[in-house]
């Protein structure tokens, strides 16, 4: 049965837009769709024409992955499993630089042994004549970045936990000595107080 359309309906009222929006054949009278076809209408119908552009969704994800790998720490010291290192609440990361290890047992720099702990407590003094040639060789390896200025030499000290200080002082001494004025420690890390 055919429908005539009511004449108090403005061309601007849902209805008038939902009547003229289904489809009608050439008598007037609506035509019974196919599920596919409905669906391809309600996608026409609520499509808003908004696209998303996919380029500049990839040069964000981009920009976000390298500013996550360049943002995150790396772990510059690795420790022998011998040594237990004494815990800190500093913040500040180690800087790359010259190792000096001192176990319970031997004395490395940058994982060569250099000394045997014995020795080194065996000897008069505070200098251990075999560590200050061995650091001595890696600040003659050491290339200056400007031939003008002094670089300051940088060692880190590595050590056990429960070696002795009379053994640190003497490693102390002896680097600097061997002229590396800026001695730091490598200590674990432990969560500060909140």
């Amino acid at each position: 049965m055919p429908r005539a359309p009511p004449s108090s309906c403005s061309p601007t009222s849902p209805s008038a837009t939902r009547r003229s929006a289904s489809p009608r054949n050439s008598e007037g009278s609506s035509v019974k769709l196919t599920p596919l076809e409905k669906r391809a209408a309600r996608k026409e119908r609520n499509h808003s024409g908004l696209d998303m552009n996919l380029v500049a969704l990839i040069d964000i994800f981009t920009i976000l992955i390298f500013f996550l790998m360049s943002s995150t720490g790396v772990e510059i010291l690795s420790t022998a499993q011998a040594i237990k290192l004494p815990q800190s609440t500093a913040e500040k990361m180690p800087r790359e630089m010259l190792v000096v290890t001192v176990s319970a047992t031997d004395i490395l720099v940058d994982g060569r042994k250099v000394a045997s702990v014995a020795e080194a407590m065996g000897i008069e003094g505070d200098l251990i004549p075999t560590l200050k040639a061995e650091l001595e060789l890696h600040a003659g390896r050491t290339v200056l970045r400007k031939e003008n200025e002094a670089q300051s030499k940088s060692v880190t000290i590595m050590g056990d936990k429960e070696i002795p200080y009379s053994l640190l002082r003497k490693v102390m001494y002896t680097a600097a000595r061997a002229n590396y004025s800026d001695v730091s420690f490598a200590v674990s890390q432990k969560a500060g107080k909140a």
